[in-house]
């Protein structure tokens, strides 16, 4: 083998599949993969069947290397090897060319072994269209079988008589089925039965159209399923790119239209077609956790309760680190009735090593309580609670289901003492166990738990703690112990917070939250408003200082240069705003250079201000303000119209439907669009309107060209707009003489003349130019 096969057969080689992102990233790589078959096809079989393998591993759905290997086995006659490819495939790759190699491999190995080689191929070809003959691409299929049954020797009449029964019920199967070869089919099945027996043929073709015409009605609709789908993608994890939602979208439709059963035929057949597109699906989406879940529990609930139960268990093998799917299988025995495989189901969760082990004690436990009883979780419980993947969740579940389900307080707050000593430290349990103290009514032992957790907590893992706290007490203490919780938790919380323990000080706060309850307050909408907004400029006040650096920064640009003065914030570049111009398209105007500053373009360019351009800026935070003033007197009146009408908010986002219907009430002054008739500024500088300019129509002009379909005259064009002034516009240019357009332009002209009601409105008959603005 050579290094290059080498390289690609390490790329693919699987040692864990789901062992790491990267590695995963690694081990589906389409490109290695294509490269590593590529090379395995110039390989005698010997040093390619080890790659094939590496390759189905990753691939065990991709049917073209299945069918690349198979075919590689075939060459050098091994049969036995070739049947052994055949039987780990063909089922879960239902892809008509590699059954079609299937086909050709029985009908090789039978063609010398006389009726019973006969008998073996057509039971190849009846199982073969068992599974994909409702295929769209199966015309071919139905198409050779149906030769093959007419090759067949025939020596009686009755056997002749025999055999065109079998020919006939194998075109009436395939005339009914939504294939790209159905009318073929079609007309093929018409020359059968009127070379049989003319007088039979009406009366069957005429039993068989309206089923036919449904067929191809269906087919019609398919297709447009079938071509948005891409056949030759690689089953890969799901990476969120929008080829793989877009192939994902695809074949959710797709399902989506066999199961409305368009053709309206009977369940048995619809049930196969429907489980023909999920099995193909899954050769693509082989990783998708959903695609499996919805194939299973639609085969629930049609019934098929052995079917649901493989597709489960070929998803677990498929993805075996998918608990979600591990969680839907044993629901689905449990639900049937069946406790043990749920149970062993369970189990597994338990011993894979996974990260998330804790939630498979918990509901392991809350199993064991449902179908064995309150004394198997028990025991499992204190069994667990030795594991090292027993963490506080573990307790807080099983004390909850004691308290709540076993109507046992006391082994509750057992379990909750229990874990105290173990997570002390994890916020969340303390909260967990002090509402359940609550609804005992022990308002000792809680405010105990309270003091005992806030003594061994540190300050910054205090704040839920200290906030249960003194919501207990708002709620259940008298007066002076709610002032003094909150004033403890001040001086707690005061150096933990970034903000300095600022926002904390704002006594109104504190009384809203002392006051109020549910969705119940002690001021109005407004005033909390208001609140909210003082609690985010308190907060904030630590970044006054930084945001007053910022507006120094500005101040010390120079606008004339568009540079910073200050060397030390060099990556910082702001636009020389003294030359901002509203952009002009140069094939709007004729011969008018835009001049930065200027008004060539017809519309209001912003007003500048002398000041913009002066390099004696100065670099104070007072300096900063004029600086603000100066880019304000550069912009637009639009914009500026826009921003008066703004609220002064300075803090948290407006709301967005404010905004809007600000937006929407503002009178915003439009900006003159250049008309047919011209600004007096136009008239004094001598420059007298085009008359693609009066008509507008530059895009007319554009049409034109494309009319004269003449080449030579663009590449003209392009020659000499590159030897002309970059000042000078395309329309200045004159057109180069074309006879062809010309003769094109006067006809125009004629019918022009001919028409009074039309607004055609055209070029000069020299230049050529056409504007063709016609309504």
């Amino acid at each position: 083998m050579s290094s290059t096969d080498s390289r690609a057969a390490a790329e693919v080689k699987q040692t864990d599949v789901d062992s790491s992102s990267a590695a995963t990233v690694d081990l589906y790589s389409v490109q290695a993969a294509e490269a590593l078959a590529s090379n395995a096809l110039h390989l005698p079989i010997t040093e390619a069947a080890p790659l094939y393998e590496q390759l189905l591993v990753v691939f065990p759905t991709a049917a073209k290397y299945w069918k690349q290997y198979v075919e590689a086995l075939m060459v050098v006659n091994n049969d036995d090897a070739t049947k052994q490819i055949f039987s780990r495939c063909l089922l879960t790759c239902l892809h008509i060319p590699l059954w079609r190699c299937y086909i050709r491999f029985v009908r090789k190995v039978n063609e010398k072994k006389g009726v019973e080689g006969q008998e073996e191929t057509r039971k190849a070809f009846e199982f073969m269209l068992s599974y994909v003959g409702a295929d769209i691409a199966s015309g071919p299929v139905w198409m050779e079988y149906i030769t093959f049954l007419k090759s067949l020797p025939a020596v009686s009449a009755l056997e002749d008589s025999q055999r065109m029964t079998a020919v006939r019920k194998v075109y009436q199967k395939a005339i009914v089925t939504p294939s790209h070869h159905i009318e073929q089919l079609w007309r093929d099945y018409e020359n059968f039965e009127n070379s049989v027996s003319r007088q039979l043929a009406k009366g069957l073709v005429s039993e068989y159209q309206p089923k036919y015409n449904s067929a191809r009605a269906v087919y019609r609709e398919r297709k447009k399923y079938v071509d948005e789908i891409d056949w030759n993608m690689l089953a890969v994890p799901p990476k969120d790119s929008s080829k793989e939602e877009t192939q994902w979208m695809a074949w959710k439709r797709f399902l989506a239209f066999e199961k409305t059963n368009p053709q309206r035929i009977d369940a048995v057949d619809a049930n196969k077609r429907i489980v023909l597109t999920y099995e193909q699906c899954l050769m693509y989406l082989y990783h998708y956790p959903d695609v499996w879940y919805d194939y299973a529990t639609w085969h629930a609930k049609a019934g098929a309760t052995e079917a649901a139960i493989k597709v489960f268990q070929r998803a677990l093998k498929a993805l075996p680190r998918s608990q979600l799917l591990r969680y839907a299988y044993a629901e689905y025995e449990e639900s049937r009735g069946a406790i043990q495989p749920a149970k062993k189901v369970y189990e597994t969760l338990l011993t894979d090593g996974s990260d998330n082990a804790a939630l498979a004690h918990i509901q392991y436990i809350r199993f064991l309580r449902r179908t064995e009883g309150v004394e198997a979780a028990k025991k499992y419980f204190l069994d667990a609670r030795k594991s090292p993947s027993c963490t506080y969740q573990v307790y807080v579940a099983y004390a909850k289901m004691a308290f709540c389900l076993d109507k046992e307080p006391k082994v509750s707050h057992s379990v909750f003492e229990a874990g105290l000593m173990h997570f002390m430290h994890e916020p969340l349990y303390i909260i967990e166990y002090a509402d359940f103290l609550s609804r005992l009514n022990d308002d000792k032992n809680i405010r105990a738990l309270f003091e005992r957790a806030l003594s061994s907590l540190p300050p910054g893992e205090s704040a839920e703690v200290w906030k249960r706290f003194v919501q207990f007490e708002q709620t259940y203490g008298d007066l002076a112990s709610m002032l003094k919780i909150e004033q403890r938790r001040k001086e707690a919380l005061a150096g933990a917070t970034e903000d300095g323990g600022v926002a904390l000080e704002g006594s109104l706060q504190d009384l809203v939250s002392r006051y109020s309850f549910m969705d119940l307050w002690p001021c109005s909408s407004g005033d909390l408003d208001h609140l909210s907004r003082q609690e985010w400029l308190a907060r904030n006040l630590s970044k006054k200082t930084a945001k007053a650096a910022m507006t120094s920064i500005l101040g010390s640009v120079d606008r004339g240069s568009g540079t910073m003065l200050n060397p030390g914030s060099t990556d910082i570049v702001f636009p020389d705003t003294s030359l901002m111009a509203v952009h002009d398209h140069p094939r709007q105007k004729h011969g008018r250079p835009i001049v930065p500053g200027g008004s060539g373009s017809g519309l209001p360019l912003p007003v500048a201000s002398a000041s913009l351009s002066n390099p004696n800026l100065a670099t104070t935070i007072g300096s900063s303000i004029n600086a603000f003033d100066d880019i304000l007197k550069a912009t637009p009146p639009s914009l500026l119209a826009f921003l008066a009408n703004l609220p002064s908010v300075e803090g948290p986002t407006p709301d967005a439907d404010i905004v809007l219907s600000i937006c929407l009430q503002s009178n915003l002054p439009a900006a003159p669009v250049g008309k047919v008739g011209t600004s007096a500024k136009q008239l004094n500088s001598g420059h007298a309107p085009s008359t693609s300019e009066v008509s507008g129509s530059s895009r007319g002009r554009q049409a034109s060209y494309k009319q004269t379909g003449n080449r030579q005259a663009g590449k003209r064009k392009n020659r000499e707009r590159q030897d002309d002034d970059e000042t000078t516009t395309v329309q200045s240019q004159p057109m180069p003489t074309d006879i062809f357009r010309l003769r094109q332009i006067q006809k125009a002209r004629a019918t022009s003349s001919v028409s009074q009601t039309g607004s055609t409105s055209y070029g000069s008959a020299l230049s050529g130019d056409l504007s063709g603005n016609t309504s």
